[in-house]
């Protein structure tokens, strides 16, 4: 076999674009993405509620779909022709690349592929949900032992994950940083930045940027409360579950300095990322184990505001340097991280700078691509 070019990974996780959107989806298209270029073929196996089409020719790769029955506590189920695909599929891939967590993944390979050369990229422990935790334990560490390697996408998680700690052999424990392509200089629509600002009667007023999917760990409740506290606009630009209860509280509070621009555009993204002083991420749990949007915002050269809870987002994010970590649920240290960047453009920039050049050296594409094609050599030599 010739490693170059022979060497076809299936990926496999719960659900895929264009089903759902989030870090993910996203950290699986990159690194599809990226080892391309390097001779490495894939494919992503997932399930959806509507599986039609069953296959999606996407630009990183075949996207091969069975139907989700149900999803549990976040834990999509398939049936008997998800066991049957996932087998076929198994035989064409050398290597199969695991996406924890998803129970159903461990079930999956205990029937059908227990003896694939297998890697897991290990995204987050179970946080919210404990009793399925405890209950999925056994198994959970089964599959663990059946990795040729574990990776962890920060060294903060590798050394933090009670998971990763107690239950994967140092040898096999391996980080690799999530990364992207750089797409800066792709979209240079003028008119669509001047639009998106209109849009969200925006103007040439400064303002922080928090962008993503609404869920519970994003702590989106306490940029809210700080929000009267910044000096400047708040744009919460996406979607999701959490999205009417902030807005409610924004009501309640009278924060009129936040601007909820729904779900947005590549294209409105784009220009959000440009405009704005700095991208915010208030998560206040490790569920958010790494935040691809603040790569998204180095990528553009911008500084950060994050806070601090044990996972990959203050690895991204280096405090004093690339923007600032605070506690996390604290309005008050969040407003006072805002403001020094929104009162000190030259700061901002500055510290911008130094996240791109971080952006560079640990989180682009190519050394995305460069360390997952030589995890996957390494495994078929072995």
């Amino acid at each position: 076999m010739n490693p170059e070019t022979s060497i076809r990974v299936l990926h496999v996780y719960r659900t895929y674009f264009p089903d759902q959107s989030g870090g993910v989806q996203e950290a699986i298209r990159q690194i599809c993405l990226s080892t391309s270029a390097l001779g490495i073929k894939a494919k992503v196996f997932t399930l959806s509620p509507q599986p039609t089409p069953q296959k999606i020719n996407a630009i990183e790769a075949e996207v091969v779909r069975c139907r989700s029955w149900a999803a549990p506590a976040s834990c999509d189920l398939g049936g008997l022709d998800a066991v049957m695909k996932f087998r076929a599929l198994s035989n064409w891939a050398n290597v199969i690349h695991y996406h924890f967590p998803w129970p159903f993944a461990d079930v999956l390979r205990l029937f059908g592929a227990r003896n694939k050369l297998s890697v897991m990229t290990y995204h987050s422990d179970i946080v919210r949900q404990r009793y399925l935790g405890k209950v999925y334990g056994p198994l959970m560490r089964k599959t663990l032992k059946g990795m040729s390697a574990v990776v962890a996408t920060s060294p903060a998680y590798a050394a933090a994950s009670p998971v990763l700690t107690q239950h994967v052999h140092a040898k096999n424990l391996k980080t690799i940083p999530l990364g992207i392509l750089n797409y800066a200089s792709d979209i240079t629509d003028d008119r669509a930045n001047e639009n998106t600002l209109t849009r969200l009667n925006l103007g040439d007023r400064p303002f922080v940027l928090a962008l993503g999917v609404l869920r519970y760990y994003k702590g989106l409740h306490t940029l809210i409360e700080a929000a009267s506290k910044i000096n400047g606009m708040v744009v919460i630009a996406g979607s999701g579950p959490k999205g009417p209860a902030l807005k409610s509280q924004a009501t309640r509070l009278a924060a009129t300095n936040i601007v909820f621009a729904g779900q947005v555009s590549e294209i409105e993204k784009v220009a959000l990322l440009r405009q704005c002083r700095a991208l915010v991420l208030p998560s206040h749990v490790r569920s958010e184990a790494f935040g691809m949007v603040l790569v998204e915002a180095a990528m553009f050269g911008k500084p950060m505001v994050c806070c601090e809870v044990g996972s990959g987002t203050s690895f991204v994010n280096k405090h004093g340097e690339t923007g600032f970590v605070v506690p996390p649920e604290s309005p008050h240290d969040l407003a006072m991280a805002c403001n020094n960047l929104l009162n000190d453009k030259a700061a901002a920039v500055s510290m911008g700078a130094t996240a791109r050049a971080r952006y560079e050296q640990l989180f682009s594409g190519a050394t995305l691509g460069r360390a997952y094609a030589d995890l996957y050599r390494e495994v078929v030599a072995q």
